[in-house]
């Protein structure tokens, strides 16, 4: 992963959570503990390649716990830690925030996307 650069709180978190699918991830595996197969049901958009590394990093932050069941074939298990479900209210207002951008019309979200970008080129 990326080094903080500004030392920011929020620029943590995203360093952390950024990118598409790891907040996603937390998000299915707040309802409980779930095997690889069935967070690829739930995320069908997401490579199997994608996945695993997303898996692997928020069980090296200490998010993610992944057990492993000796069974034939191996049973592989993952869930939130404690530290994990400290992510529940970032999900819920995430998910509140996504309806809200949801129920927009079409044309206002194209009009601030396009504005957002003019502005970012400076």
């Amino acid at each position: 992963m990326k080094d903080n650069i500004s030392g920011c709180s929020v620029e943590e978190a995203m360093r952390l959570l950024g990118g598409r699918w790891r907040l996603l991830l937390a998000s299915y595996l707040l309802d409980g503990p779930k095997r690889f197969n069935a967070l690829r049901r739930d995320i069908p958009a997401i490579s199997q390649r994608m996945l695993t590394l997303d898996l692997r990093a928020l069980e090296q932050a200490g998010l993610v716990k992944r057990t492993v069941f000796p069974t034939v074939p191996v049973t592989v298990e993952y869930e939130l830690t404690v530290d994990g479900r400290r992510l529940e209210p970032v999900v819920t207002v995430m998910k509140e925030f996504g309806l809200w951008v949801k129920s927009r019309p079409c044309e206002e979200i194209v009009s601030m996307s396009s504005v957002l970008t003019d502005s970012a080129r400076g």
